[in-house]
């Protein structure tokens, strides 16, 4: 159940993640062979899914392709590339993460699915299975990072339905880490500025953002952001929503920042360029019609942010 009525994509897991029953490997394996269990597979970081069922209408969009969860055991072969999800009312489900150079859906898993990248259909699948699979991703992409005890550098062990890594030279336990980002629209008056970087996709501009550090606040690391890569002065800053994004690990915290002036320039470190934009011309951006010029897609929170402030006074 959504706690707001605005939600970004790969927010919204809908599972019972039951971290109370992590730590019981008895409960596991119980739930791991009951022939009700579903699983989920990736596939060096891309889900299986398929089509969804069409309505009438619509154009069919994608589903997760769920599989037992006894094949999903089997294609762990043990707790390391194993992941208890949680629960769907009653139903345990699994995730594995299968690290192989051949595509599985060739082999074992033919014609129970394709292996595609999550971020470029995440905006086919129904909310909560976008949810989900970054869920999943996010996980694994911190078991692939974290191997080594970071205490002593001996190999660690996955524990806990994989939420846990254990070191067995030490004993140090290790868990998931997650990456604050402040991503903010900075504005003043009616014209807000938006940024791009060199590497990026050519004409592209979005919200401009960083990594929250140690002793800061969120409304800190906004404005020394802000300051660091455009030179704006934050006056004042307000909350809008935030985003898991398993790149690989970050949770991006969005920001609408009021600031004094319009007077901001490129660091040319991080930003290459920067331009202020009316409301109606974000509002063009947002849908596309400025020729040469656009704005993330719509499963981008910098979308929901130019769109959020653009409809502040609509």
């Amino acid at each position: 159940m959504p706690l707001d009525a605005f939600q970004n994509t790969f927010a919204g897991n809908p599972l019972d993640r039951a971290s109370d029953r992590r730590a019981k490997p008895e409960w596991i394996a119980k739930q791991l062979a009951s022939p009700d269990s579903l699983g989920l597979a990736l596939w060096n970081g891309r889900p299986l899914v398929e089509p969804s069922p069409k309505t009438e209408g619509e154009d069919g969009g994608l589903q997760i392709a769920y599989l037992p969860a006894k094949l999903v055991g089997e294609l762990a072969g043990g707790p390391e590339r194993l992941l208890f999800m949680g629960l769907w009312k009653e139903t345990a489900v699994f995730a594995v993460d299968i690290e192989d150079a051949a595509d599985p859906s060739d082999g074992p898993l033919q014609g129970l699915g394709k292996f595609e990248d999550l971020r470029a259909v995440a905006l086919k699948l129904p909310g909560p299975d976008a949810a989900i699979l970054a869920t999943a991703k996010q996980m694994f992409e911190w078991r692939r990072r974290h191997r080594h005890c970071a205490v002593c550098g001996q190999p660690t062990q996955a524990t806990e339905g994989g939420w846990k890594r254990q070191c067995p030279a030490c004993g140090s336990e290790h868990f998931p880490r997650t990456d604050p980002v402040v991503i903010m629209l900075p504005y003043h008056g009616d014209r807000c500025m938006l940024g791009r970087q060199e590497a990026w996709p050519k004409g592209m501009f979005s919200a401009l953002a960083g990594f929250l550090e140690p002793g800061e606040s969120i409304e800190e690391a906004c404005a020394r952001e802000l300051n660091e890569e455009a030179g704006l002065h934050a006056v004042k800053v307000r909350y809008h929503s935030t985003q898991p994004w398993p790149y690989p690990s970050s949770l991006m915290i969005g920001l609408i920042a009021e600031v004094e002036d319009e007077e901001g320039c490129p660091d040319q470190t991080e930003l290459s360029e920067v331009r202020w934009f009316t409301r109606d011309e974000a509002r063009e951006l947002i849908a596309g019609k400025i020729d040469g010029t656009f704005a993330p897609q719509r499963l981008a929170i910098a979308h929901q942010l130019i769109r959020a402030w653009v409809e502040e006074k609509d």
